[in-house]
């Protein structure tokens, strides 16, 4: 189950208190967890993503949309604990143009 991450939130620090209490109370952690992505159609992009998975076990699956103006990428990573899946929404929140699922 993914949740749903918004970066451009007025409080961040209160935003991934709030996300890390969910995560604990909705996860067993360590686990696969699926993180979602829809980036432009930029291949770029992908491999900007990919980057910050690296040192990671992960399986990769994207998906362009009909038109080809984006692409839908989902990464199942296995993680250890929510503040693992917070610092990777972190720093894939600093790659711009990306939404993150």
């Amino acid at each position: 189950m993914a949740d749903i991450v918004e970066t451009n939130h007025n409080n961040p620090e209160e935003f991934y208190k709030s996300l890390k209490e969910k995560l604990e109370s909705q996860h067993n952690f360590p686990e696969e967890y699926l993180f979602k992505f829809i980036v432009p159609g930029d291949s770029e992009k992908i491999t900007e993503i990919l980057r910050v998975f690296d040192g990671l076990k992960y399986t990769l699956s994207n998906r362009e949309s009909s038109k080809g103006k984006y692409t839908s990428v989902s990464l199942q990573c296995f993680v250890m604990d929510a503040d693992q899946v917070i610092d990777i929404y972190q720093k894939v929140a600093k790659i711009e143009n990306v939404m993150m699922l």
